[in-house]
């Protein structure tokens, strides 16, 4: 008789883990696209065109992009509280809906005022879409631990998808629409159709994403630990440093290059370019976020981000113009993504969204500072080539504050 227990029986195997990673993450990133590489980055392409018909300082240009980063800031406020009410996924398509309808009515005005808060509001928007996003991406890393930031690279390197459909896009838009008044209006146009359909491939991964529960509390490390802003001080200020430096160069270097004699082909070219760098840098730079659970990520990248933003600044030979842009494409998302490894690496998932909210808090706030002091410069001696140099000084100092962060014990 066979006398035979469930206990003697061998324990079932695990079924297959069929989710398709990859897929998910790359369609996830067009989050990154819609936020960053066209909501942000695409005015870079707009700038010259529409200071030339609208009058416009150099302050007053750098004013857009700072009022877009005072949305973001507000938006990355909001997120935690709106976090605990709502699903990240949600927050992504109803931020990637919100965005496209302000990047749709920048097109409407020649006003400073109503172009002001279409940015401050396209920044709010934008917020929500690279906070949940950045979060789905970091949940989706936890399950993949041997290739987490590779995932979280991939999301981040979306943006370089935005970049290069702007570089290829609007230059011809503008060129058609040259003969109209304000014919930049049908680039802002052209931007919004394109983040519609952005946000209607997202809706396949936010299911997905959807219907599958956040990693339990010890998927990852950080115990039972809690975020705190003293924890991550330095790295926070490091940030801060990031985003005062990289949206100087973002934001100027496209007119910058224009001053110097640029062609429009070469200016398209150097774009596109820096936005394949973008995509390219999730694989670069997988190995290094995820081996450091220290501040070292960050300060490497951020004080190479230095070099490159500064060669511009120095010189206008092309080759070397063409190197910074491609360095600049290819490491300064991943400084993003570094953040949230570190988040990842030193936090339990439950606290994940508050440690990427504060960090795309201080970004934020660094972001306001940047582009307004840029423009300054730039309408005083020496132009833009020394609004770059404050840029770099700035990415440097942020590198030193993030070398000295230590991992959580």
């Amino acid at each position: 008789m066979d006398r035979s227990t469930p206990h003697d029986a061998p324990p079932s195997p695990a079924p297959p883990d069929k989710t398709p990673y990859l897929r998910l993450a790359l369609a996830l990133s067009l989050g990154a696209a819609v936020s960053l590489g066209i909501t942000r980055f695409a005015y870079g392409l707009l700038l010259p065109p529409m200071r030339e018909d609208l009058g416009w300082s150099y302050t007053l240009a750098g004013a857009m992009n700072t009022f877009n980063a005072l949305g973001y800031l507000l938006g990355a406020l909001v997120t935690p509280w709106l976090m605990r009410r709502f699903s990240p996924t949600g927050l992504l398509l109803s931020g990637s809906l919100l965005a496209s309808l302000f990047m749709g009515l920048s097109g409407f005005f020649t006003a400073a005022a109503p172009l002001l808060a279409q940015r401050l509001l396209a920044g709010v928007a934008s917020a929500l879409v690279f906070i949940a996003g950045g979060l789905l991406a970091a949940r989706l890393g936890a399950r993949q631990p041997k290739r987490s930031g590779f995932l979280l690279g991939l999301y981040y390197g979306g943006t370089g998808l935005g970049i290069v459909v702007s570089a290829l896009g609007v230059p011809p838009v503008l060129a058609a629409a040259a003969p109209q008044a304000h014919g930049w209006a049908w680039a802002w146009w052209g931007l919004a159709l394109v983040c519609l359909l952005a946000t209607a491939l997202m809706v396949w991964p936010a299911r997905v994403l959807a219907g599958q529960a956040a990693p339990a509390a010890g998927a990852q490390g950080g115990g039972g630990r809690v975020f705190r802003v003293r924890d991550f001080a330095l790295s926070l200020a490091g940030y801060a440093g990031f985003g005062v430096g990289y949206i100087g160069y973002m934001t100027f270097v496209i007119a910058l290059l224009r001053e110097q004699g640029s062609t429009p082909g070469a200016i398209t070219a150097f774009y596109a370019l820096l936005g394949m760098a973008v995509l390219a840098s999730s694989r670069i730079w997988a190995g290094l976020l995820d081996r450091h659970r220290d501040g070292q990520a960050l300060a490497r990248l951020n004080a190479l981000l230095g070099v490159a933003a500064i060669v511009p600044a120095l010189t206008a030979s092309w080759p070397l113009v063409l190197a910074s842009g491609l360095v600049f494409g290819g490491v300064f998302l991943s400084v993003v993504a570094s953040t949230t490894a570190l988040v990842r690496h030193n936090l339990p998932p439950a606290q994940w969204a508050a440690g990427i909210s504060a960090f795309t808090i201080v970004f934020a706030a660094g972001q306001i500072v940047g582009p307004t002091v840029v423009g300054l410069i730039a309408d005083g001696p020496g132009g833009l080539a020394r609004g770059l140099v404050f840029s770099a000084v700035a990415l440097w100092v942020g590198a030193a504050l993030a070398l000295r962060q230590r991992a959580l014990a």
